[in-house]
């Protein structure tokens, strides 16, 4: 339906970075896992390592799904925009050129909960 504005609209973004006081948002979904109906939206410093995203906040919000705990985390399959990518487990956010809204998903080979057979 068309829209006729009586003066030129600007959308004004309200979320961008520098309204999270030194954070970030990441995106993170688990394929394969419908458990959770959207990917989890997680906020933290640039400067967090890969390793304590996982340990910490992804692994307890995967926690209900009955597959958890036999993620087996040296399998796991990434994808950042899409794309299969390595991450560096030591490294910070930023150096794994993580930024502000960006979404990685992740695969695990084996636990599917809710489609075995993909």
């Amino acid at each position: 339906m068309p829209v006729t504005a009586i003066r030129e609209y600007v959308g004004v973004p309200r979320d961008p970075a520098a309204n999270f006081h030194g954070k970030q948002l990441v995106y993170v979904s688990w394929d394969r896992h419908l458990l959770f109906a959207a990917p989890f939206l997680i906020c933290l410093p640039p400067e967090t390592p890969f390793r304590e995203l996982v340990e910490g906040p992804l692994k307890a919000l995967m926690s209900p799904d009955p597959d958890a705990a036999a993620v087996d985390w040296s399998r796991v399959e990434w994808l950042k925009s899409n794309q299969p990518w390595t991450p560096d487990f030591d490294a910070s956010l930023a150096a794994n050129g993580i930024g502000h809204k960006d979404q990685l998903r992740l695969r695990t080979p084996g636990p599917n909960s809710l489609s075995p057979a993909a």
